[in-house]
């Protein structure tokens, strides 16, 4: 076994090669840096990865939750059921146009919203579900999308750390009323920073442009008022380049998930439900004893580590209530998720003495105390 002076394993490895500098040297040469061809192309070309849905480039995948609910036209007093075992952005993104996040549980397998939760939380203050495909695992789409179709709401997927994702083969971001991504550097695929809106609805995606840039289509026409939230001709670019090594990226990350789920015996390995395709953003784990012992015993070996969440949305201060106390939920799960989880290393960059590492490394963690 290696030790604590073996090169460290890092929790992430964001790849940015030769391609993706040409492609950004090329663009910034040309002139046309922002909102130019390069994001027409990767709007295009990131469609064939959502069933053809149409695709709208913005510059974060917070940007993206946001500028759709306001495409859709929800703000005070509406109600979106959202996950609390999530990044704070799912949340944030409700309250940032007005409406007020309704936080559900999880399915203690895929980490995943539990849609028994989500039919349980509908008023008729609700207009949407945000289902978070959490790690890369798609979230119950069918039954969550037999949940809106009942009570008439929209779905607004938050997909950011599942591109290529799909449940009974249909992707993630193919499903609700708009799909959500993030180009953030650690994602699976990355422009640095950016964001991605999917949909079917043709108007709903001439909206989102509109509210992308200021209101405008034609330069100094505005016809509502929007934004600026543009992506960058740079950013395009490397997604473009990242987005055409997606599918070797995820084959390899789903290899690495493979190998781990076969060889770690000392933490609980991530389940994956039945015609789940899961593209391993994060390989978590739950630890059951002592998880502080468990990570300090991983970072003593060389194994970076990360929890992802430590701190429930709903515990967040912006979501306390007046008094300083968490609001009226209960959320067993995602309270057991927070005190278990750790994810160890999966991106593409491992070797195999990596995972070989990872794996002996986790089996002696897990009995730490």
């Amino acid at each position: 076994m290696a030790g604590p002076h073996s090169e460290f394993i890092p929790p992430a490895r964001p790849i940015i090669g030769e391609a993706e500098i040409e492609a950004a040297v090329r663009v910034l040469r040309s002139g046309r840096v922002v909102q130019g061809p390069e994001v027409a192309a990767f709007e295009e070309e990131f469609g064939e990865l959502v069933s053809g849905r149409h695709c709208v480039a913005v510059n974060s995948g917070t940007s993206a939750l946001q500028l759709t609910l306001m495409a859709l036209g929800f703000g005070p007093g509406d109600e979106v059921i959202v996950p609390s075992f999530s990044f704070a952005a799912s949340a944030n993104a409700v309250r940032l146009v007005g409406a007020e996040p309704v936080f559900v549980d999880i399915e203690p397998g895929s980490f995943c919203v539990d849609p028994e939760a989500v039919a349980a939380a509908v008023t008729p203050r609700t207009v949407a579900i945000m289902p978070v495909h959490l790690y890369g695992h798609p979230a119950a789409m069918d039954r969550i999308m037999a949940i809106a179709e009942q009570h008439g709401l929209a779905v607004v997927e938050d997909a950011a750390q599942a591109h290529g994702a799909s449940l009974h083969g249909t992707p993630v971001g193919a499903f609700g009323t708009a799909g959500c991504f993030s180009f953030y550097p650690t994602k699976n695929m990355h422009s640095l920073e950016g964001g991605m809106v999917t949909t079917a609805d043709a108007e709903l995606a001439r909206t989102l442009r509109l509210l992308r840039n200021q209101g405008m289509e034609q330069r100094y026409a505005n016809e509502i008022v929007g934004a600026n939230m543009r992506m960058t001709d740079v950013a395009a670019a490397i997604g473009r380049v990242q987005l055409g090594q997606l599918g070797e990226w995820t084959e390899q990350r789903r290899a690495n998930a493979k190998y781990l789920d076969s060889n770690i015996t000392g933490m609980v390995t991530p389940p994956v439900a039945d015609a789940a395709k899961h593209v391993y953003h994060q390989y978590t784990v739950r630890v059951r004893g002592n998880r502080d012992a468990a990570q300090a015993r991983l970072t003593e070996l060389g194994i970076g580590n990360a929890v992802y969440y430590p701190t429930p949305i709903h515990r967040l201060k912006p979501y306390l209530t007046a008094d300083g106390k968490p609001g009226p939920w209960e959320l067993p799960e995602t309270e057991r998720a927070a005190a278990e989880v750790v994810s160890l290393p999966v991106h593409p960059s491992l070797s195999q003495a990596d995972l070989e590492r990872i794996a002996e490394a986790a089996n002696l963690a897990g009995g730490a105390r």
